[in-house]
């Protein structure tokens, strides 16, 4: 007995593990703008808190900066400087060495590889 398209079809889907049409459940895609402008935001706030004085607000803002938009070299920096601020110095190396990473991997895939 040969089976008919359709079975063949079902079968494949079945096998592939694919979820029949409309029982998918389907992930919200981020809106990039949205977390651009809210990790802008928290920046900011960083760096109001930074000049003001208040390195420990600073740190949180830009750590927050960093949660919504872990790929932002300015955030990192901005965090680097707050925790140089507090003296957590190793804590700070690593967030600058972080921020230089993503500003490289930036520059690379901008097509600029000038240092």
């Amino acid at each position: 007995m040969r089976a008919s398209p359709s079975h063949a079809l079902a079968l494949l889907l079945l096998l592939a593990g694919l979820p029949a049409a409309g029982c998918a459940r389907r992930e919200p895609v981020p809106d990039v703008a949205a977390l651009q402008a809210r990790s802008q935001a928290l920046i900011d706030a960083g760096n109001a808190c930074y000049r003001a004085g208040d390195p420990t607000t600073a740190a949180k803002r830009y750590g927050a900066a960093v949660a919504v938009k872990p790929d932002d070299p300015v955030a990192y920096f901005g965090l680097g400087m707050a925790l140089t601020k507090l003296g957590r110095d190793e804590q700070a190396r690593q967030a600058y060495a972080r921020a230089r990473e993503l500003a490289q991997q930036a520059r690379g895939a901008g097509g600029d590889t000038a240092r």
